[in-house]
């Protein structure tokens, strides 16, 4: 057996552990030079060989990276002789949730956005990041354009929101949100979704399109309801509130078309 083998009990070469980790095989001699990670075992003729101690280590270092670390804090980390590997674990799974925590709310930020199609809004950047946040909608216009910019409710939508103060889009991102808090209070109740309770507050969410965006048919409000459960974007908006809400919604939604189809209105 020659010197370059992957004989188990050495452990894992480099070109192993690349594959099982992803890491590359670049990074891994990096890793190495800087003292980062150095391989438990080398061959005579100088091949790297990783243990089990080796690839937890590594884990360590993966993880800290992706959450944004530089290789000198992650060093630092792990050189602490004080701070054992569950204390390591326990750091990263809070961390892991704070970032989380904060992409959830991008979504819910950006979603709203695009719910409202909100293009060439009449904000300066100081407002417009006031009202929602570190996301500009500017971002999210081709997206809306090419699914929605053949249509009269597009055009419509374009025309009205362009001419919104911060003061409008500020009461325009209060009502939605009071709606939805009503929406997730009346399904933890158990209010069924074809409860007059919560057809009247479908037909609350399509009036508050109408006297804001664009006159929303109740076919169109169907349509809207669907992309809230088939779009994950939109559907973990609604999750965010109350896990089950965004079908509740759609629920409604159907529901009050259908009793005012009964009715022969739209």
């Amino acid at each position: 057996m020659t010197d370059v083998g992957t004989d188990r009990e050495r452990g894992y070469s480099v070109g192993e552990v690349a594959e099982l980790t992803g890491v590359t095989v670049r990074s891994l001699h990096h890793y190495d030079q800087i003292g980062l990670l150095h391989p438990s075992e080398r061959s005579l003729a100088g091949y790297r060989f990783y243990d089990q101690r080796d690839l937890e280590r590594l884990q360590q270092i993966v993880l800290y990276r992706e959450l944004g670390f530089s290789l000198a804090s992650i060093g630092s980390i792990l050189s602490n002789p004080d701070v054992e590997a569950a204390e390591h674990l326990r750091r990263q799974h809070q961390l892991l949730k704070d970032r989380i925590g904060r992409l959830e709310a991008m979504v819910v930020a950006v979603e709203h956005m695009m719910e409202v199609s909100a293009m060439g809004i009449s904000l300066t950047p100081e407002e417009r990041f006031e009202v929602f946040g570190e996301w500009s909608p500017d971002d999210y216009e081709e997206e809306a354009k090419e699914r929605w910019g053949d249509t009269d409710a597009y055009s419509q939508s374009q025309q009205r929101v362009s001419a919104y103060s911060k003061e409008d889009w500020v009461r325009i991102k209060e009502e939605g949100a009071a709606l939805d808090e009503r929406f997730a209070a009346a399904m933890q109740a158990g209010v069924a979704v074809d409860d007059t309770e919560a057809m009247d507050l479908a037909e609350e969410h399509r009036q508050q399109v109408t006297r804001n965006f664009y006159a929303c048919s109740l076919e169109m409000q169907r349509g809207l309801a669907e992309m809230y459960v088939t779009d994950p974007r939109f559907r973990a908006r609604y999750e965010k509130i109350a896990a089950g809400l965004a079908e509740f919604v759609k629920g409604a939604i159907v529901a009050n078309a259908e009793r005012a189809g009964s009715k022969g209105d739209d």
